[in-house]
């Protein structure tokens, strides 16, 4: 499993207390749940079918940004997180990776499917784009699994990655995550921390174009280092692009040139989601540096953390993600809530709507930035000029 981190224990362990009952996952059988993202095409094409109304090829869009914030609500936070000596047993437990894997075929039925609606179902223009954006939020979803199974060392993980990276054409981020993102992460050299008073849309373009770069820059490092060409078949990030040729190429051979708009549309859509949930993982939070400039090791506290039970099901724990960087290698039934990490108000559903509407977003978490720290500037990432 490899090594993780203890959080501190503020108090000892009592008599009735060492004879508690023994810890269960109580969401062991409810993570499946996140499968039904997957299936939002079929239900978009049932409902229009059922009630003749073209709006309903937007469901998944309304899953995330309707359903899953109401149900969030009623469900409140979870607060329920395994204790240190259960973990090598969830680590070792097959069931939650193939509550992983099982994402991937459905994700790509799902985009076959949809494929088949935009040339065969009687549809306008907005019908398409919405069937588009349910298609998109699949994607985005998608890249969450990928970013699920490509922290692991397991082969068929990594590779399990790339092909669900393919529906969003995102194949670099296989490369600079692991190695780029969760190296600088709440420093200023890191392109997806978001900065204090950075507008989500300035702060869009930025992380994908910076990413883009130092996932190749680390990639031909790497291949140099092996003495291997940057432009070998080995280059992680071009198999990941090649894969999204093949199964564009191959979906637009079967379906015609028609699909193609559509196909561009969900994938951009797909990573506007990734990095909406980049822009407020790391908000303006700021790791200190020792007396030689370099940065201390990342801490649950240089993430927002949010513990809303429901879209934790959804999206793998992701929200759980302060201990997330503080052990990257724990799988997500692994991960535990940070008590002192500083707090999202909800969850990613709900913040990743307020994202989009800048002023909403200032409102909501300027304040609660500058509580964290006190008040001290010189603490937050800053953006340059503010």
């Amino acid at each position: 499993m490899g090594a993780f981190t203890a959080y501190r224990r503020t108090r000892s362990i009592g008599p009735s207390e060492s004879a508690a009952p023994k810890w269960r996952d109580k969401k062991r059988y409810l993570w499946p749940l996140g499968l039904l993202v997957p299936l939002s095409p079929f239900a978009a094409w049932f409902l229009v079918e059922k009630l003749t109304l073209g709006l309903f090829w937007a469901v998944g869009a309304w899953l995330i940004v309707i359903v899953i914030p109401l149900v969030d609500l009623l469900a409140g936070e979870d607060g329920n997180s395994p204790p240190d000596e259960k973990i090598p047993e969830l680590q070792a437990d097959r069931y939650y990776r193939w509550c992983t894997y099982l994402f991937l075929p459905l994700q790509y039925i799902g985009l076959v499917f949809a494929c088949w609606c935009w040339v065969n179902s009687p549809m306008a223009s907005g019908e398409k784009f919405a069937l588009a954006m349910t298609v998109g939020v699949v994607a985005g979803v998608g890249i969450n699994a990928a970013h699920e199974m490509g922290h692991k060392s397991e082969k068929l993980e990594k590779w399990l990655a790339k092909i669900a990276l393919a529906q969003s054409f995102y194949g670099h981020f296989f490369v600079e995550h692991n190695h780029g993102h969760h190296v600088r992460v709440a420093t200023p050299e890191d392109p997806a921390s978001s900065r204090y008073r950075e507008n989500f849309w300035f702060f869009l373009p930025r992380s994908v174009i910076g990413g883009l770069r130092s996932g190749w820059q680390i990639e031909r490092a790497r291949l140099e280092r092996a003495g291997v060409s940057t432009w070998s078949y080995k280059n992680n990030i071009l198999n990941g692009w090649a894969m999204s040729v093949v199964l564009f190429g191959s979906l637009i051979a079967v379906f015609g040139w028609e699909i193609a708009p559509w196909l561009v549309v969900q994938a951009i859509a797909g990573f506007t989601f990734l990095e909406t949930a980049n822009y407020l993982e790391h908000y303006g939070l700021l790791r200190a540096k020792r007396d030689d400039g370099t940065y201390v090791r990342c801490s649950p506290e240089d993430s927002w953390n949010s513990d809303h039970v429901v879209s934790n099901l959804f999206l793998y724990q992701l929200q759980r993600h302060s201990d997330h960087h503080a052990n990257p290698r724990l799988r997500y039934q692994s991960l535990r809530s940070a008590a002192d990490a500083p707090q999202l108000p909800a969850g990613y559903a709900v913040m990743i709507v307020c994202a989009w509407v800048p002023p909403l977003w200032r409102s909501i978490m300027d304040k609660r930035l500058l509580a964290y720290y006190d008040g001290d500037m010189s603490r937050i990432n800053v953006l340059p000029g503010r």
